[in-house]
């Protein structure tokens, strides 16, 4: 689907079918009068995301409960589905600028992209996209002005980004026979030729030659050798370094300490945050932003076997840290373990963010549509958090304490791999991994606990069933906000 922009007024463009908002339920909508009678006949009242499609006007029409880009992100996801059950080719729309324009195109743009998506590698018969162009007129319903060329930028931007998180859905999606931690390695490496990123990956010579003994460990049952993946984008004149570390669980099955058969199920998306990383890295590249960007996945499977890792088990991390295993079950917080020592040796970076599908403790804290973001910085926090609320992605802060800390204590080891509370869960396991953050990126560092957005077996809002690509328009709106921050500062010193 070609999204674009144009000069033209909107009742000018011929199109084989429009779509018009109907906000705030208003059927007096200026665009709508014409079809009001036939809408109020038809039941149609303008809720969030209801659509009624008019053949005869060649409309089809579509509620939001409101201007805020993430109601209009939603109805446009929601248009663009019914219409796949048409034969519409070229639709047309006009603008709904809300308090922030930028924000409100963007969203257009990502519901229709992301509305659009559908996961149908494994099905014989494919979904239909018969939409093959949406254009834009910059028109806005309510008389507002904008400059097109801007509105192309903003429309462009989020194509880039949509498309991006797109392919971080497909390779969630993907089942575990058909993305192993080898074939993981190989689609970032596709990436870094197809975007000019730099790319280093390691195998299991490589790993025990950097001492990653707790991520080895998670591998040994597996047929599937492990991966280290290390990207990296530079560009010139960069004004922050940031290093961004995925869990990539390829498939858990558990280990030892076995999951039960109906949680085993969905466990291909374990490797969500390290799909989210690569797709961060996808679109940071394709919008060339002032950030030097390192990707750093840690790819394996957690299976069963005569040579899997034990409770009882002590190992020994990257950094020296000793480890005792009371669950083989916790193996996501042990690959994140030494790919963060990894990337603070390596990368020395300004900021420090982990992606991971870590707990279910995190689901039942904050339910299945919210990243749990946990830190040392409250500044930090706070700043991620509006990106991410900018980005129309939910986030919930769970706070760290002293006392859940004092429960990852071990009698024979540094730290325990569990703690010895039931409760806490998402923290704790937080906790756990900031025992390998050294002192000077305490507050550098951020935790995304993705494991409820990640992979919902239902469709919510402008996600499908299955993956969502939780985690990358988040961070992308984050690296533009902290970049728009320093050119700020920039400024004032200058002058």
């Amino acid at each position: 689907m070609k999204i674009e922009t144009t000069t033209q007024p909107r009742s000018e463009i011929e199109a084989d079918m429009e779509i018009v908002c109907v906000v705030e339920k208003n059927l007096g909508h200026p665009w709508a009068e014409e079809d009001k009678k036939l809408l109020e006949l038809s039941g149609f009242e303008g809720g969030q995301d209801e659509t009624c499609l008019m053949p005869q006007s060649r409309r089809i029409y579509v509620g939001a409960d409101s201007l805020h880009h993430d109601d209009i992100r939603s109805a446009y996801a929601a248009a663009i589905r019914a219409l796949r059950k048409t034969k519409a080719e070229h639709v047309k729309t006009g603008l709904y600028l809300g308090k922030c324009s930028a924000q409100n195109i963007k969203a257009m743009a990502e519901g229709m992209i992301l509305g659009d998506y559908e996961f149908d590698a494994y099905k014989t018969e494919k979904a239909k996209h018969p939409i093959k162009k949406v254009t834009i007129a910059c028109e806005d319903f309510n008389g507002k002005s904008i400059d097109c060329e801007k509105a192309k930028a903003y429309v462009d931007a989020a194509v880039t980004v949509a498309l991006a998180t797109n392919y971080t859905r497909s390779i969630v999606n993907m089942p575990p026979d058909d993305m192993t931690p080898e074939i993981l390695g190989l689609k970032a490496v596709s990436l870094a030729e197809e975007n000019g990123l730099e790319c280093i990956v390691l195998d299991e010579k490589g790993l025990e030659a950097e001492n990653m003994e707790a991520f080895l460990a998670v591998s040994r049952a597996s047929h599937h050798p492990p991966r280290l993946v290390h990207l990296a984008y530079k560009p010139e004149n960069a004004k922050f370094k940031v290093a961004l570390v995925g869990k990539g669980l390829t498939y858990d099955s558990g280990g030892l300490s076995l999951k039960p058969a109906e949680y085993m199920v969905t466990m291909k998306s374990d490797k969500s945050g390290a799909c989210a990383v690569l797709g961060i890295m996808k679109a940071v590249s394709e919008l060339k932003l002032p950030i030097e960007v390192h990707g750093i996945i840690g790819a394996t499977e957690n299976m069963i076997g005569g040579n899997a890792y034990k409770p009882d088990d002590i190992l020994k991390a990257k950094n020296g840290t000793t480890i005792e295993i009371r669950n083989t079950d916790a193996e996501g917080r042990l690959v994140l373990a030494d790919c963060l020592c990894y990337a603070q040796e390596k990368v020395a970076p300004d900021y420090l963010l982990d992606f991971a599908t870590l707990t279910g403790a995190c689901v039942v804290a904050l339910g299945e549509y919210t990243t749990g973001l946990m830190g040392h910085d409250r500044g930090l926090k706070h700043s991620f958090s509006k990106a991410a609320t900018n980005a129309g992605e939910l986030t919930g802060t769970l706070p760290f304490n002293r006392y859940l800390k004092k429960l990852l204590k071990s009698d024979v080891a540094d730290v325990c791999n569990i703690s010895s509370s039931r409760y806490g869960g998402a923290i704790t396991a937080a906790l756990f991994l900031d025992h390998f953050i050294e002192k000077e990126y305490k507050h550098k560092w951020l935790h995304l606990d993705i494991a409820g957005p990640a992979f919902v077996e239902k469709p919510w809002g402008y996600n499908p069933a299955g993956a969502s690509g939780a985690g990358v328009r988040m961070t992308v709106k984050w690296f533009e906000q902290i970049v728009k921050q320093a050119n700020k500062e920039d400024k004032s010193s200058s002058h």
